[in-house]
């Protein structure tokens, strides 16, 4: 799915989003992540729902965003609850999303200025 043909300035943004593979700018990545408009984490170790954790929470929290779009693959799953119930407790919001969907939605909170992460989860493969 190409979601976007222009760049915008000032933050970075998804190009495409597959079920294996997201483009970032123009950077191919094939390993979960977690995005906002001006800075990235790679290499996130979450690769599933199920895996989404306080650890993992704990490392959003810490970017300070205004909303976490969780990303769960190709289909939306909802991770427990726990993580999500701490990430609330911070006044972050959360909304659980399917890859491409969490990827559009992202380039429109980012393209008007919200401080948005995207923590996307990709299967190891």
């Amino acid at each position: 799915m190409h979601l976007s043909h222009e760049r915008p300035d000032g933050f970075l943004f998804f190009r495409t989003c597959t079920s294996s593979a997201v483009t970032i700018v123009d950077r191919v990545f094939t390993r979960s992540f977690l995005l906002m408009p001006d800075r990235m984490i790679e290499n996130w170790p979450v690769t599933s729902a199920e895996r989404f954790d306080l650890a993992a929470a704990e490392v959003i929290a810490a970017l300070e965003p205004e909303v976490v779009l969780l990303g769960t693959g190709e289909r939306q799953v909802f991770p427990p609850q726990e993580p999500l119930v701490a990430l609330l407790r911070r006044k972050i919001g959360v909304e659980v999303m399917d890859n491409p969907a969490a990827c559009r939605t992202y380039n429109l909170l980012a393209s008007e200025g919200r401080r948005v992460a995207a923590a996307i989860m990709l299967p190891v493969g």
